[in-house]
């Protein structure tokens, strides 16, 4: 996992400069293209840590599943909280924050809170597709089941062979790369505090789904990849296309008490 930190570091070192100006389109640096050669690599060193899990997924889920390990009920307790934190906590956080942000009229927490949802919706599709297609056994499966147990399109029948990559650990990444893109646009001395807490806390989701059994190594780092790159560019996109549809539908819907004890929608040319 600090493989997987450092390179999450190296790419937030590849990611468009913020706070510096607040231009629909990013404009500050120019026109910023979504993908560039740096992504690619940073890409390539996200595929090959997950083959070079591979050798090791089984050992480490003998260490993590002997009975001293599972016999600690704080790990057992916080495992539980971290899981239940990126699923279904990270829709109900994202809906939240655009709940609030329209009816307070905090554009920005808006804008995280959508752009947030959109990274955890990307990646969950992309992770889905995955998952189907490669049916990999969980660990959990069966007593003799291999790290090495894939069967093309097995995961369409039964979620017991849908284990490559953890879809938790993706959304938590996902949730992590936009929180952390978006706040680093209006407060960039800021990030020092909150890449470390969100990336930190998307690593112990992955490592909950490995000590409860759920999921290999492998299918943690490979789902770490595919949630912060939907993060950062489904962050990068809208921030370059201010005016998409998604954005012009929701980022412009007001909401207000109607006087009557509830509340009406509204939408307004101005976000």
């Amino acid at each position: 996992m600090t493989t997987v930190l450092a390179m999450l570091m190296l790419l937030r070192a590849g990611a468009p400069a913020a706070g510096q100006s607040q231009a629909p389109a990013d404009s500050s640096h120019g026109p910023q293209t979504l993908f560039t050669r740096r992504d690619a690599y940073i890409a390539g060193g996200f595929a090959v840590l997950t083959v070079a899990m591979f050798p090791v997924d089984q050992r480490l889920a003998a260490h993590l599943q002997n009975p001293g390990a599972q016999a600690n009920h704080f790990f057992k307790n916080a495992s539980r909280g971290f899981e239940y934190m990126a699923d279904p906590g990270s829709i109900v956080i994202g809906v939240s924050l655009y709940g609030v942000g329209r009816l307070a009229r905090w554009n920005n927490v808006a804008d995280l809170g959508l752009h947030g949802l959109e990274a955890v919706v990307l990646s969950g599709a992309i992770t889905n597709v995955i998952k189907d297609l490669a049916g990999r056994a969980r660990p959990y499966f069966t007593e003799d089941t291999s790290a090495s147990n894939f069967a093309f399109a097995r995961g369409f029948k039964s979620g017991n062979f849908q284990s490559f990559p953890s879809g938790h650990t993706t959304a938590a990444f996902a949730a992590a790369s936009a929180v952390t893109s978006e706040s680093e646009r209006w407060w960039p001395q800021g990030i020092w505090i909150v890449a470390p807490v969100m990336y930190g806390g998307a690593t112990l989701v992955g490592l909950s789904r490995m000590y409860n059994n759920k999921h290999w190594a492998s299918d943690v780092v490979l789902g770490a990849g595919i949630g912060t790159f939907s993060g950062l560019k489904v962050v990068r996109y809208n921030h370059n296309h201010p005016h998409n549809f998604i954005d012009r539908a929701l980022l412009h819907v007001s909401v207000a008490p109607d006087g009557m004890g509830g509340a009406r929608l509204a939408w307004s040319a101005i976000p």
